[in-house]
């Protein structure tokens, strides 16, 4: 990590699906003992519910109202308020039209806040693209929207633990169009933005890339599929002339055994479930979702609104602790690349 530069900003927190583990993890986030972090913290969400959680949890942290350019006090759950759900549009599991449009409202204004310099950056719980939907949205997900909200065309998924990095060249894409999807560019494009990210976002000066194959053992010479010779090598030869420390393809049952133990800081994956298996097994709980090349700061939790066990108090806020700690990162690497305090 760079040099740490005092965090001006308070990073916000986006409460997610209201009827999801969101509103839980955000309670045991700032109940639960945990490692300082060099940012203030604020929620976007809906007051009330948080309350509501609170006692239902038997959580005692202070819950108070906030508003753009207010100090936080320390020991206090600050909480811009953008909702006002009443228990009966807001029953755990039970998504709707309302919960969905209050939960992308919650991210609408996460945007506008960092765009306006009041936020340095923001830490989202999971949303539900059905909830989405019954709202009127139509995007897959959190980086899409995000994406559209930031007018960003050059993005990518990265998935983030202490041992293991992955991005995806191909995201929410069925598998049988995997093959079809690759390109020269597509994957010298993901390369380039996770050496980046790496480099500018992580503090890692000379970052070291693996590129999975796409087939078994790679394709074995165009034995199991010529995708690893027609597109994925000659990416990496032009990522080389870029400048990348980048090596590949490998076969896909070895190279995360690899990147896990040291070689590599990042894998750069074909699909969806090449990467996320093996980022799964190793940090299923503390996993973190990071959005690459958007002008704000985004990490995510690694996981989904939990419908099944939301209010029941059994869900961790392990993902997004870390997702607190990898933002405040980014933030922090970001600004001392600015030379200094982000005033």
């Amino acid at each position: 990590m760079a040099g740490t530069v005092i965090i001006s900003k308070p990073i916000g927190i986006t409460m997610g699906c209201p009827v999801g583990v969101g509103p839980e993890i955000i309670l045991r986030l700032f109940s639960a003992p945990r490692e300082p972090i060099a940012a203030t913290l604020v929620v976007l969400g809906d007051i009330n519910v948080l309350r509501r959680c609170a006692v239902q949890l038997g959580l005692t942290v202070p819950i108070i109202a906030w508003c753009p350019g207010q100090k936080v006090a320390p020991g206090t759950v600050a909480v811009l308020s953008l909702s006002d759900l009443s228990e009966d549009d807001c029953r755990w599991g039970q998504p709707n039209g309302q919960t969905g449009l209050a939960m992308a409202g919650y991210i609408e204004e996460a945007v506008r806040l960092i765009a306006g310099g009041e936020l340095a950056g923001m830490v989202t719980c999971p949303i539900a693209k059905s909830a989405l939907k019954a709202a009127g949205y139509g995007y897959p997900g959190h980086t899409e929207m995000l994406a559209d909200l930031t007018h960003s065309d050059d993005f990518a998924m990265m998935l983030a633990g202490e041992r293991l990095r992955v991005t995806l060249v191909t995201i929410h894409c069925a598998l049988a169009n995997v093959p079809a999807a690759l390109s020269v560019a597509a994957v010298e494009r993901l390369i380039n933005i996770t050496g980046g990210a790496l480099r500018d976002d992580f503090g890692i000066s000379s970052p070291r890339l693996a590129v999975a194959g796409l087939n078994p053992h790679a394709g074995e010479g165009g034995m199991f599929g010529d995708e690893e010779e027609r597109y994925i090598a000659p990416a990496i030869v032009r990522a080389r002339q870029e400048g990348w420390q980048v090596e590949g393809p490998f076969p896909p049952d070895t190279v995360f055994f690899k990147a896990a133990n040291g070689d590599f800081d990042a894998v750069v994956c074909m699909y969806h479930d090449q990467g996320l298996i093996p980022f799964k097994l190793l940090h299923f709980a503390d996993g973190v979702n990071v959005t690459l090349g958007l002008p704000v700061v985004r990490t995510s939790v690694d996981h989904g609104t939990a419908y099944d066990i939301a209010g029941q108090g059994i869900a961790s806020a392990a993902s997004l602790i870390a997702a607190v700690r990898v933002a405040a990162e980014i933030v922090n690497n970001r600004q001392g690349l600015q030379g200094g305090r982000d005033d």
